[in-house]
């Protein structure tokens, strides 16, 4: 009985935050982020795709952060960076020639402007990072260097800038999910993820050149600019008032074949530039849900938006077809002490009904027989093998309606198909069968159950790979979207 009405009153809380959220989209025109009115897959409230990218998905931050290391090592015009936290201390580059992100930035400013933007941090000491311990790392970034660093307090109370992006030269760009910090977990880890001191991290970023890069390195400049006026700065061109305006580059010349697209969430009123803010993230996830027919794969850090699982279940009680399968990638327990994104698992199990379409797993860091905790914190969704995205956005409120986000997203079906291949490889610890249908029922889901089984029985774990529960404890389906709803305003 307890379960029950707790479920209905979750229920109701759910429901009464979509609409809160319809009706906040509807108030400033941008209800077609929930609702495209249009067909197809490109977000069409986010600047249009550009044609002739390079783009590869650098998966786990061993693979991902030397890149960005040597790119800026590289630098010869100037370093843009957009971070959720960054340590001064942090390492990129581990092979021996260790050297933290503080001196690789300050050799770079010797040369060129480096440019970091940083979350302000919490206004409320009871989350992390507080504003006082971001305060202190931005000084010792700068201090000594030819740094400059503007920290970012702009935005909706209770929620933060959570985009993870660097920028060189305006002709490579790097977005995902990986920040220079190694705050609640150090981001550098390898794809084998051994066990080791701390927690395991698995993560994903993206690398890109070609005409993309301009969209990347024009969201930049519209929050340092509004950051640049707000804290008083001079212009550079000697005008009045404040505010550096930052120059944007020539869109480059191809460098690849990948048509691609930046997709954003900036909340209204964030931005002088974005009054009635950007919902393209929420949009694209919505268009590509919507779509599938055979394949929904998603990592992600949590899995708490009513909108997106919404389409999730419908596509659970009305399959497509009878080889329709979704898989869900998520942390054994979200950071905020969450082990079943509360309660939206339990949704989703009981809208599959025992048909098998549904699997639910979590990985964890192994080495021989001995596994500890592995946080996943990639934020990738692949749908059908025709439709991939990389970036910061969790699929919760937060990302998809308040914090600001940024992701890439490509309707490429080589890359979409050789990511998921990739990054089933690393989960299952072998090469995954070609058909993902195939994949999931002989192998996802046989080596996650009985992983499953072992963890309870107190044995060894002989694979990284274990399902997760899919049950909803008491209370979750309430906590949920109670917790939202006084967070999101």
């Amino acid at each position: 009985m307890l379960d029950r009405l707790d479920a209905a009153v979750g229920d109701g809380l759910e429901r009464a935050m979509v609409h809160h959220h319809m009706r906040r989209l509807r108030r400033h025109g941008r209800m077609d982020a929930l609702a495209p009115a249009s067909p197809g897959l490109w977000a069409a409230t986010a600047a249009a795709p550009r044609d002739g990218n390079a783009l590869e998905v650098l998966i786990d931050g061993a693979n991902a952060l030397p890149r960005m290391a040597e790119a800026i090592g590289a630098a010869r015009r100037h370093v843009h960076i957009c971070s959720w936290h960054l340590q001064p201390d942090f390492e990129p580059v581990r092979d021996g020639a260790r050297r933290p992100v503080r001196e690789l930035l300050a050799e770079a400013a010797e040369r060129v402007p480096v440019r970091v933007l940083v979350w302000a941090g919490a206004p409320v000491p009871v989350f992390k990072p507080s504003r006082a311990s971001v305060e202190h790392a931005r000084e010792q970034l700068v201090r000594g260097t030819r740094i400059r660093c503007l920290l970012d307090a702009r935005g909706r109370m209770m929620h933060c800038h959570h985009e993870k992006i660097v920028i060189v030269d305006d002709e490579v760009a790097f977005v995902g999910g990986i920040d220079l910090t190694a705050l609640a977990g150090d981001r550098y880890d390898w794809s084998e993820h051994p066990l080791r001191e701390g927690i395991g991290w698995h993560d994903a970023s993206s690398q890109i050149r070609g005409p993309l890069v301009r969209d990347v390195a024009a969201h930049f400049a519209l929050r340092w600019e509004a950051i640049a006026c707000r804290q008083g700065i001079p212009r550079r061109d000697g005008g009045p008032g404040a505010g550096e305006a930052l120059e944007l580059p020539e869109v480059p010349a191809p460098a690849g074949d990948v048509t691609a697209q930046l997709v954003r969430t900036v909340p209204e009123r964030a931005y002088p530039a974005l009054p009635r803010g950007e919902f393209s993230t929420l949009e694209a996830y919505m268009r590509a849900l919507r779509s599938a027919r055979r394949l929904i794969y998603l990592e992600n850090q949590f899995l708490w938006s009513p909108e997106v699982v919404d389409v999730l279940e419908r596509k659970l009680r009305e399959p497509p077809g009878d080889d329709f399968r979704l898989v869900v990638l998520l942390p054994h327990k979200a950071n905020n002490g969450q082990d079943d994104t509360r309660g939206m698992l339990g949704r989703l199990v009981a809208a599959d009904a025992g048909a098998g379409r549904f699997l639910a797993a979590t990985i964890h860091s192994r080495t021989a027989e001995r596994s500890g905790p592995l946080y996943v914190h990639a934020k990738i969704g692949i749908v059908d093998d025709e439709w991939l995205a990389v970036g910061s956005a969790n699929l919760n409120e937060h990302s998809l309606f308040n914090d600001t986000e940024v992701d890439v997203v490509t309707c490429d079906p080589r890359l979409a198909r050789d990511t998921r291949l990739r990054l089933w490889a690393e989960h299952l610890e072998t090469a995954p069968h070609e058909d993902p249908v195939k994949a999931i029922d002989e192998q996802w889901r046989p080596i996650a159950s009985e992983q499953l089984e072992r963890r309870r029985r107190g044995a060894p774990l002989t694979h990284h790979l274990v399902e997760l529960p899919g049950v909803s404890r008491r209370s979750r389906r309430l906590l949920g979207p109670l917790d939202a709803l006084v967070v999101d305003g």
